[in-house]
């Protein structure tokens, strides 16, 4: 039986607070995020990250990821959403 490997290209939700939409963050930057909050002198810390943004779609009347454009967003504004 062959092993399954775990793919590192999971997305995490985020919710941008600022702008009031979905946002989905690659796993691998999520150390970024973490490195952030952790930082005392948040200035020296990397304060943008990239992400995916979440669109309405008509059809299926349902949220989906736009993989077509990729936008960057302030760390500062980002909630991970349960």
């Amino acid at each position: 039986m062959p092993v399954l490997k775990k793919l590192d290209n999971e997305l995490l939700i985020y919710e941008e607070s600022a702008l009031s939409i979905l946002v989905a963050i690659r796993k691998a930057d999520q150390k970024i995020i973490k490195k952030y909050w952790k930082s005392k002198d948040k200035s020296k810390e990397e304060q943008m990250i990239s992400g995916f943004p979440f669109i309405q779609t008509e059809e299926q009347d349902s949220l989906k990821i736009d993989f077509t454009k990729e936008v960057e967003y302030e760390i500062v504004n980002l909630k991970k959403f349960d």
